[in-house]
Parts: C-alpha cells; sequence; structure tokens
C-alpha cells in the first residue's frame, strides 16, 4: 500500500515537473504533424485528379501511407519526451493510459488501429469504390480515426475505421482503375429472348465507357421468371467513375431498340390486398350499413303495419 501512494506521489511529481516550453513542443508536434499531412494530402488529390486514371490510383494510394509515416514520427518524438520526463514512474503511467483507453477512449483507441490496419493490410484504399456497412461510394479520404465516402448522391459519409473489425467490407475494383458492373434489364416472358441478347450485347459492346481485354471479358446472362425475364449484363467500365454513366448509356440505348423491335417490359402483377386495419375498417362498415338498412327495413314494416 505504502508503495502504490509513493508511486502515485512520485508520478504527481513527475506532472509538476513538466515545463510549459516541453508541453508547448508537444502541441506544436502534434500541430505540425496534423497540418503537414493535411497540406500533402491535399497537393497530392489534386496532382492525381491531372494524371491518367492509373496514375490517379497509384498516386492517391500513397497519402495514407505518409500521413501515417509523419503521424508516427510526431508519437515517437512525444513518446521520447514523456520518458525523459517520467522514467521509473513510465510504467504506472502505462497502466492508467491503459485504464484510460479500456474505460473512456477505446472507441477512439479502436479507430486508430483499425486505420493503421487499412493503411497496411489495404482491404481498401484511396480511390476504391467499397461497401461498407449500409453505404456505398468512392474512398475519398482514410485518417486515424474514419474513413471519408463519396456516395453516388455526392454526400460525404464518414465512417470508423473500427467498422473493418465488425463489418464485411466490398471493395468493386480492389485497386485498380477498372471495374466491373452489373446491368439488369426486365422484358416479359413471351418476348424474343435471343433478339433481346443481342440487342443487349451491341449496346454494351459499343458504348464508349466499355473495357475489354482478355482479363475482362463480357458475360450475358438470361433467367426466366414467373411474371417476366431477366437480361444481366456484366461488364467492366474503363474508368470506376463511369460506373453509372455506362449502366445510363446501356439502359438508354437497349430499351430504344426493344422498342423498335417490339420487345416491352413486362407488365406489373399486383395481388391487392387491403391490410388487415383496412380490412376491419371496411368490415365494421358494411356492419354498420347492415344494421342500418335493417332499423330502416323494421321501419317501414312497422309503418306498413299501422297503415293496416
Amino acid at each position: 500500500m505504502v508503495d502504490g501512494e509513493s508511486g502515485r506521489e512520485q508520478l504527481l511529481e513527475a506532472i509538476r515537473s513538466i515545463d510549459t516550453e516541453t508541453l508547448i513542443n508537444m502541441i506544436l508536434v502534434i500541430s505540425i504533424a496534423y497540418i503537414l499531412s493535411t497540406i500533402i494530402s491535399v497537393i497530392l488529390s489534386k496532382i492525381s485528379e491531372k494524371m491518367s486514371r492509373n496514375g490517379r490510383i497509384k498516386a492517391k494510394m500513397l497519402i495514407p501511407v505518409i500521413k501515417f509515416v509523419i503521424y508516427i514520427l510526431a508519437f515517437y518524438y512525444i513518446s521520447r519526451e514523456i520518458f525523459i520526463i517520467f522514467g521509473p514512474e513510465l510504467f504506472l503511467l502505462t497502466g492508467l493510459l491503459g485504464a484510460a483507453i479500456g474505460f473512456g477512449v477505446k472507441d477512439l483507441f479502436a479507430d486508430f488501429v483499425g486505420g493503421i490496419v487499412i493503411t497496411f493490410e489495404k482491404p481498401y484504399q484511396i480511390g476504391d469504390k467499397i461497401s461498407i456497412g449500409e453505404y456505398y461510394g468512392e474512398v475519398t479520404d482514410i485518417g486515424l480515426r474514419a474513413t471519408k465516402l463519396t456516395t453516388p448522391d455526392d454526400d460525404t459519409v464518414t465512417a470508423p475505421n473500427s467498422l473493418i473489425f465488425s463489418e464485411a467490407v466490398a471493395s468493386a475494383n480492389d485497386g485498380a482503375s477498372e471495374m466491373m458492373v452489373v446491368i439488369d434489364l426486365y422484358v416479359e416472358s413471351e418476348s424474343d429472348v435471343k433478339t433481346a441478347m443481342e440487342i443487349l450485347r451491341e449496346t454494351v459492346v459499343s458504348s464508349r465507357y466499355v473495357y475489354i481485354s482478355k482479363n475482362s471479358p463480357i458475360t450475358l446472362l438470361h433467367k426466366a421468371l414467373p411474371f417476366y425475364t431477366r437480361l444481366r449484363a456484366r461488364a467492366y467500365v474503363n474508368d470506376l467513375r463511369d460506373e453509372f454513366k455506362f449502366e445510363s448509356d446501356v439502359h438508354t440505348r437497349a430499351w430504344m431498340e426493344f422498342k423498335n423491335k417490339g420487345i416491352r417490359a413486362p407488365h406489373l402483377h399486383i395481388l391487392s390486398v387491403p391490410p388487415s386495419e383496412e380490412r376491419e375498417s371496411s368490415d365494421s362498415v358494411r356492419n354498420v350499413r347492415f344494421r342500418t338498412n335493417r332499423k330502416e327495413s323494421e321501419f317501414d314494416m312497422d309503418q306498413g303495419n299501422s297503415d293496416l
């Protein structure tokens, strides 16, 4: 007990011995690291946008690595200063920090570890199109705490880095500039499937956004379902940012040809069943009408009897 009390006293004494200059230097190091990493990220992002699609992806791959190197150097400097100040009391300080991480900032610490894992294991990287949780979009930044996505609706989503430990992450391009796009079209079951497939193939092949190579072929599939036939095309775009332009281009031109060939979209087969509340209310209305009609008929019978 005495050793514990003396250790705490020594730790408090070491904290009091920290001079203002050392504290200011630590804050300056953290600030400089943050500003420097931000400036480098902005410069590399702007330069990469002027490069070819392959160069853009490679340039953006460097951004999280450079940022983490800067932060690691800053952390090394601060750790060395802490070791000089606390010395023998460092183990006690480490225990207190461990308790703080366990109770107060465990989520922040998990995000930081997740950022390190993302940077060096690369489940995804800046420039990738990914699905994480319920969000899908292009990765625009990987920071110490969170990853930023730009969705197809141009919304910016900030996802904690710790999600990689609890959520499945799907990368559509895995670091490449090309990306597969799956396009589904639905036609009537009675339609000429062979003609429809030929039109779909020609539309995909002639699109200015498509990318075809030995390792990136075009695949066409069709599946007959109860009320319609599904036509599916799997093809690659030349640039992952052309995903929705390619899909829109194929849809527009394919349906124009379908119309010329008499191939129509399926009719909707909807079985209209009212919800339970609507059924109950309709039943109650019918009961009210029945009782009203019954009373009217009884009144008519009574009036007829009185006339007699």
